[in-house]
């Protein structure tokens, strides 16, 4: 098995948790901030999708989808397209809502499969070149994939864990 099919299989484990996880709850459940420090599983969703879409867009050099396929207007969301959501305060990550769940699951699927089209592409020697050099040590292509991927499976159990702490199950 390749790396980057392994890769893919890891990154559809955490995709079908956060989709079942976001299956168990109500629209209102998953807005909610069960603790000031904890996110709602919009929230957890929402970043999953976006930080797979802006990581990947950076490494094939496209624009990110939040952008080019409109999600930022389907989201209309009171917060700049340039938001840095894993540093958003209790405040920031409250504004990020939904009325309606399947907006969410189509985003995440979308970068989902975003990300599975470009694995599908990368050649075993690429994921050795460096592609950031403001870190030490340096980062590779396979070390901003593996945190890319570790970043979405981590957010699925993290929605598994607010969810019990929402609706107790």
């Amino acid at each position: 098995m390749k790396i980057t099919q392994l890769t893919i299989d890891m990154l559809k484990r955490g995709q079908e948790r956060l989709e079942e996880t976001l299956g168990q709850m109500s629209v209102s459940e998953a807005n909610t901030m069960p603790a000031p420090l904890i996110k709602s599983v919009t929230w957890l969703v929402w970043h999953t999708a976006r930080e797979l879409d802006f990581q990947i867009s950076e490494l094939n050099g496209s624009s990110p989808l939040w952008v080019s396929a409109g999600w930022s207007e389907k989201f209309a969301l009171d917060l700049p397209d340039d938001t840095e959501d894993w540093r958003h305060t209790p405040e920031e990550a409250a504004k990020v809502v939904v009325t309606d769940k399947k907006l969410l699951l189509d985003y995440l699927t979308a970068s989902v499969d975003f990300v599975t089209s470009y694995l599908k592409t990368v050649k075993e020697d690429e994921l050795a070149e460096v592609i950031d050099t403001n870190w030490t040590p340096v980062v590779t292509r396979q070390i901003r994939l593996v945190s890319a991927i570790d970043d979405a499976v981590m957010h699925s159990g993290q929605a598994v864990y607010t969810r019990r702490l929402v609706i107790g199950k």
